[in-house]
Parts: structure tokens; sequence; C-alpha cells
């Protein structure tokens, strides 16, 4: 890269030598100075100087030594990769105005004394190549890669390396060398230094050398078609990365130019616009889709986010531009402002890929549409798992400029329903998408769900090491406390094993009838846990009079653990929490639209106090004072909401800070230890920093149908569509009367077959899709005269071949009486 700091005129360096009379005459051309730039290892920079045709390359280093201070002797004149003779004159030399010499030596002065001999000889032997045979071309180069090797981790080295004219050599001899061995190990010299730069762990000062070899060979070559080229800009990218900010102030090179930077993101989206279009059609069906590479994506990321950041930071007044959020790479520009047209190109980059994302959701949507109705289509191919990653980068450029943001989310909205089967499709434990939730409205519940459970840890597969639970069915909570509340969080993570007392059933079908029964015992009102609001006996908060179970934090804290493992095990257990519940646990202050549902009667009066008029509240008509009266447990209390708050009277400019004080104490400070109990629970089976991060990944309807189900009425074509046969084929006569029969149960019978079937007590909000395995009928060789039986493990219903309808539904009739059903269940 040229540098192009004020000229240095002769009146900086000592005289030059005296010349002849005729060297004086004005009207002799060759006494016409001309400039040519000269770059110094030292300092990595170029000067511009002025000189005459017939001065001696001596003469030159002369003015240099003056000006670096360095020793005469020990430096050396590179030019196009020959080193010109002291004795000649520039004339001789073939130096021509503003051509561009490198100017190297021993460097012993220098910054990095010990590391300029090898670097001189790098110099030397890729000087040679040039002007050599095959065979000694090829010994240099050899040389070359070994030199390289053994000297990378010398202090210096890497620094020099960049600022010398080894990568332009190299390149040079790879792209235009007169014989395919020499190319072929100056393609082999490029490699090794780059596979320096990733094992020996050099990184802060390698980058410049790295840029370096990206441009000349994109210079020389054929850019995004050269798997040199394209190995060595991947090794930029990986820097740009990865690297920490330069602690080496003076080293040569420790910065790279934004503008170098952003000099290969064009040919970066090109090449991912081209892979994100699709291509062969046949009349309206899609015959094939190309699909971007993880590395096309990765590459343009890398690229985009130092220029992004930078602009972000020029808005925010901040001064030097730095690349990514934690400084990985400090990245300089070139002006005081970034160039207007570069700005302009990243807004049109950003609306060229929104564009294109929304083509490809598009032809997402027509492929799955096919495979739905039977046609040629796709399922979700894992290519377009690198949909997402593009996304989050669209979303992170759309910050940048006004108006991106609602134009990215309009798109994102439009096509809800497949992003959030890419969510669900690709994104596993670990992988940060949460980014779609800044947006709730481009989400579906099924999306939402995912981000909530991934950060749930993964169940153990181990048999072995599953919490082993025997209960007592008439001892159901306090058998169920002792086992879960008293147990190690890191064994109750690796799952459960359940089994009933008496009872030979075992398996994932008893684990489901135990979340029910436990959950049951634990939102009933007669251990005063919890509170059931008066609109909605589903919906629960924690009860402020708790306190009279003696052990009820402990209750709370088991609690939370058997909720948090219900949800890990995906198991509808058929509460659901108030409003006033779900916005603590998820670290939200309650306000007064919070509590419509827990206490409607405070909820009335607090909107009344509002609403009133301010000259009848200033007139103390209600005569309230910042008080609460509280009666627990037949004892009447009064209560400060404030510091002296028995004096301190309603009115109407304090009246919206009453109303908050009062919901505060009522659903939050009267409840705090329980809520805090039962959190610290679900944090034991989550973990404490991913709880709050949890609940804020749902709505509460969304917690509603992941704990209770749903609330639809049993469809029988949805269940039959989510039936197969084992032994028995759709069309034969038993299954037809079973169908009959089902379709004249009553609600709650259906209810109570389901779970005799499966354990599923509420069915999940899907529906029948939502279960974990599909239902089957099952030909069992039982007699007529035996009931159906079930491993609700499986989801199997045995079906005995009955003579005929009425036998059949008799025996219905006996299994769909809720007292009995759970009782046929096996494993």
């Amino acid at each position: 890269m040229k540098m192009t700091p004020p000229s240095i005129t002769t009146d900086h360096f000592p005289p030059a030598p005296l010349m002849s009379g005729a060297e004086e005459d004005s009207a002799n051309p060759l006494r016409w100075p001309f400039q040519f730039f000269v770059r110094t290892v030292s300092t990595g920079s170029s000067m511009v100087m002025t000189g005459y045709p017939e001065e001696s390359v001596k003469s030159v280093l002369a003015k240099i030594a003056w000006v670096t201070g360095m020793p005469l002797r020990e430096l050396r004149v590179i030019y196009k990769g020959k080193q010109l003779q002291l004795e000649k004159t520039l004339m001789e030399s073939g130096i021509e105005n503003d051509s561009n010499l490198n100017i190297v030596g021993h460097l012993r002065s220098g910054l990095y004394p010990a590391a300029s001999r090898p670097i001189d000889y790098v110099l030397s032997l890729l000087a040679h190549v040039f002007t050599s045979n095959k065979r000694s071309a090829c010994a240099a180069l050899k040389t070359v890669k070994v030199l390289t090797m053994r000297h990378f981790s010398l202090p210096g080295f890497v620094e020099l390396y960049a600022a010398s004219n080894a990568p332009t050599m190299l390149a040079s001899i790879y792209h235009s060398s007169r014989d395919a061995d020499s190319g072929q190990l100056a393609a082999s010299c490029i490699i090794n230094f780059m596979s320096c730069v990733s094992t020996k762990n050099w990184q802060g000062g390698s980058i410049g050398a790295v840029m370096e070899f990206c441009k000349q060979l994109r210079k020389f070559g054929h850019g995004d078609r050269d798997y040199l080229y394209l190995s060595c800009r991947n090794t930029l990218g990986h820097l740009l990365n990865t690297i920490g900010v330069s602690h080496d102030s003076g080293s040569v090179k420790n910065r790279v130019s934004l503008r170098d930077v952003f000099s290969f993101v064009p040919e970066l989206v090109d090449s991912l616009l081209v892979s994100l279009d699709y291509s062969k059609r046949c009349g309206d069906t899609i015959l094939s889709i190309t699909r971007p590479s993880p590395a096309e994506v990765s590459d343009l990321i890398i690229f985009l986010a130092p220029f992004r950041n930078a602009i972000i930071l020029q808005k925010q007044y901040l001064g030097g531009f730095v690349s990514g959020d934690d400084e990985k790479c400090r990245v300089e520009k070139d002006d005081d402002q970034l160039l207007e047209e570069e700005v302009d190109y990243l807004r049109l980059v950003f609306v060229r890929l929104l564009s294109k994302m929304d083509e490809c959701f598009h032809v997402m949507a027509e492929c799955l549409a096919g495979k739905q109705s039977g046609g040629r289509g796709f399922v979700l191919n894992y290519s377009w798992s690198e949909y997402l990653r593009i996304l989050k980068d669209l979303y992170d450029t759309s910050k940048v400029f006004d108006g991106a943001e609602e134009m990215f989310w309009t798109v994102l909205r439009f096509h809800k329903n497949m992003l959030s089967a890419l969510v669900v499709g690709f994104v596993k434990r670990g992988g940060d998408h949460r980014w779609v939730l800044d947006n709730k409205s481009v989400t579906n519940f099924e999306c939402r769900r995912h981000l909530a459970l991934i950060l749930f840890p993964a169940v153990d597969e181990d048999f072995d090491m599953l919490h082993e639970m025997l209960i007592d069915r008439s001892q159901v909570l306090a058998e169920s406390f002792e086992y879960i509340g008293r147990a190690k969080p890191e064994s109750l993570r690796s799952g459960l094993f359940m089994e009933f007392k008496n009872e030979k059933a075992t398996g994932p079908g008893v684990l489901r009838e135990w979340f029910v029964l436990v959950c049951r015992e634990i939102f009933d009102s007669r251990h005063a846990l919890f509170v059931s609001c008066p609109n909605d006996c589903r919906r629960f908060y924690p009860n402020p009079a708790s306190k009279v179970h003696p052990r009820h934090l402990e209750y709370f804290r088991f609690a939370g653990r058997v909720i948090a493992l219900a949800l890990l095990e995906r198991v509808q257990v058929g509460v659901v929490f108030d409003r006033v519940f779900f916005v603590q646990l998820a670290g939200i202050r309650v306000i007064l639209e919070d509590i419509r549902d827990a206490d409607p009667c405070l909820y009335r009066s607090c909107k009344q106090i509002l609403g009133m008029d301010a000259d009848f509240i200033d007139s103390d008509a209600l005569g309230l004072t910042f008080v609460r009266e509280l009666e627990e447990l037949g004892c009447r209390e009064v209560v400060d909401l404030c510091p002296d708050g028995k004096n301190v009277v309603l009115n109407s400019q304090n009246r919206e800070h009453y109303v908050d004080l009062l919901i505060q104490h009522y659903f939050v400070t009267s409840i705090s230890e329980q809520v805090a109990n039962f959190a610290q629970g679900l944090a034991d089976i989550l973990s404490s920093s991913k709880l709050q991060q949890f609940f804020q990944c749902l709505e509460l309807e969304d917690l509603d149908w992941m704990l209770y189900g749903s609330e639809n009425t049993i469809s029988i074509e949805d269940w039959k569509a989510h039936t197969v046969y084992k032994g028995y084929k759709e069309s034969d006569c038993q299954i037809s009367w079973f169908w009959e029969i089902v379709g004249r149960m009553s609600a709650q019978q259906r209810r109570v077959l389901l779970l005799f079937w499966t354990s599923v007590k509420y069915l999940p909000v899907e529906g029948f899709r939502g279960l974990s395995s599909p239902l089957s009928i099952c030909r069992t060789a039982e007699p007529s005269n035996r009931l159906p039986s079930s491993h609700t493990c499986f989801h199997r219903l045995f079906l005995p071949e009955y003579s005929s309808i009425s036998v059949m539904e008799d025996h219905f009739g006996v299994i769909t009486q809720e007292h009995i059903a759970s009782s046929f269940g096996l494993s």
C-alpha cells in the first residue's frame, strides 16, 4: 500500500556529490528531477523522494540513511525483485518517475534487529528466483519456506515480512512463473505462511502480512476463482474474527485499513447472492435450489462486521473504529469520515440481501407446501440453516440505518411460519438466536417454546443415571417431596424413573401420570400453598398466608422443581400461572393491569381511584391514607405502605403512587419469599442465569399452553388422522365400530379414554400432532370377554377382536370410568 507523506527534499539531506559542469547545465534534460516512492522495512511506511537520473544508487541510500538513522552499510535497494548495484545510476538501474523502491537490510539498529537478517535473506532468495534457472529457483523457494517456518515466531518477523516486498514477490512468482514447479512452490510458501498463522498462534502481527497476500493475489490473479486467494481470504477473515487488539503499538503492521477490509465485501456479496438464487424449475415445480455454503455466509458476516461497527461508533461520536463488540480487531479508517459511497453500498447490500431472503422464504414455502400436499417438494434442508445466520447479520445491519429495522421486521412478519420452522428445525442448545424475540410478532408459539426449552440442559439417556422414585398413590405429595425436594439438582437433570407401589406399570406413561397427580396436590387449596383466581380456577399464584404450612418455603422450592421437570419432559399438568406470578418470575415489575384476574375487586377499586375527579379526591372524601389493613390467621394488622404512611393522605397528586404501592404490597412484598423459593426450584433444573431469559422468551399464553395444553374439544378427525393400525386394517369392522363408539362418547369419556390409552390427560396445544409418537390400535389374541389394555409409554391400545359393536361398547363403557382408567395401563 502506498503512503504519501510530505515530500522529502534535498534540504533534509547532506550535500549531494559534486557534479561536472555539463551536469550543471539546466538545459540538459537529465538534470530534471523526478520523484519515486521508497518503502522501508523498519517502519512499514513509504517516503516520497526526489532524485536525478544520473544520481547513483549509493547516493539515494545515503539520503535514506540520513533520514532513518540506520547505517548505510546495512541498507539494500530492491527494485522489481532485483537488488540494485550501488555504483550504478538511477537511469542505468531502470528507475523511472513514480517508481517504487524497497529498502531492506539487516536493520540491526532497528526495532527488530534479530528478525531483520532472515527477512533480508528471504528477500534476496526471492529476488534470485526472478533471474535464475528452474533448479536454482526451486531451491531458493524451498529455502524460503524453511526460513519462514524456522523464524516465524521470532519477535518482529511477521511485521517485517508484511512490510517487506515478500508477499508481492511470492504472489508474482505464483501467477507469472516461467515453470509450474516454481509456481507450485510459491503457492506452498504462501500456504505454509497461512498455516503458521493458524498453528503458531502468532496472530496479532500476522494480519498485515495476510492482508498483503490477499491484495497481491487478487491483483495478480483471478480473484475468487483462485483457490490460493480464497484460502488467504479465509485466513484473513479468521484473524478479523478472533484476534485481540494489538498491544504492541510500535509494530510495523498491527492494524488494517477499514477500506482494505471493505474492499472484499462486493465480491463476497455477489457470491452469496448467486448461491441464494434458486434455479431449475419444471413448470410450477421446483426441482432444485442452490444453497449457500457455511463458508460463504461466514466470510461475508466477518468482513461486514468491522464496517458496520465503524458506522455505529461514528454515529455515537466515538474516536477510532473497532471490529466486534469486544474490540476483537482494531481497524483504522483512512479518512476523518467514512466515505459516503461505502455507507451507501452497505445500505444497498442490506436491501439486496433482505430482498433475496424474501424470495428464498417464498421458495421454501412452496417446497414445504409441495411436500405436504404429496407433490414433488422438499422437507427442511439442513443448508437452509444458513438462512438464520444471514438474517442475524441483517438484523445487526438494520440497526445502522433509519427505517431499516421496520423493513426487516415487515419481511419476517410476512414469513413468520417459515422463520419459526427454521428456528425449531435448526436452533440447538448453545446457539443464540434470541434476536428473533426482539419482535415476538415474527414468531409463533412453537418457535418461542423451542427457544425457551433449549435453555434446559439435555436429559442424559443413560438408564443407570435416572433418579428413581417409588411412590404410594395415597401419599403422592409427601413422598414426592422427599424424592424431589431433597435430591441434588444434578441427579434430577439426568431424568426420572417412576413406579407406583404395588403396581407393575413403569416407563414414560407412568411418569406422565405422576406429574399430573403431584401437581394436582401441590396446587390443591387444602395445602394453602397457592391461591386460585376467582374467575379461573385453573390459574394460580402463591398464597400470602402459606406460612400456615411450617415448611412452606421448602415446598415452594419443591414445586418449582416439579414444574421445571414437567416442562423439561413436555408434560401438560393441567395448571397455569396467573399474570402476577408470571411477571415476577420474568423479573418484570407488577402493574395494575397484571392483577385483573388475581383480584378483580382490588383491580376495580384501583381503577376507580385513578378515574375519580381530582377535586373529589383532594376533598379527602375517601378518607384514605398510605396504609393497608391486613388480616391473617384471624389477626388484623395495619401496615404502612411507605414511611409514616398513616399520616400521608391520598390526593390527586399521589394517587398513582398509592395504587402502585398497594399493588406491590398485595402481590409482591407479601409473597416475595414464596416466589423466590419457587424460582430457586426452577433454577435448580434450569440454572439461575437462564431463569429470567426463559420467561422472557414466552408470553403468558405460551406458558399456559405448555403447562395446560389444549382446551379445545377433542377432534375425532384429528384423532383418526394420527392413529395407525397393527394387525388391523382401517377397513376392518372392529376399527369402524371403534370410531363409531368414540363418536358417541361424551367429551369427558373421550378424555378418560385418551388417558387410559396414553396417560395424557391434557393434549398438547397442537392436538394429536404434538404427541411424542402416533397412537396405534393393535390386534390382540385376548378373548372377546377381556377388556382392552394399553401400553401408555408407546401409545398402544390393545383391542381384542370383539364379535359385535355392542360388546365392544360395553367394554369401553367400563374403561372410560375415570376412577378405573389408570389401573389398566401397562409399561
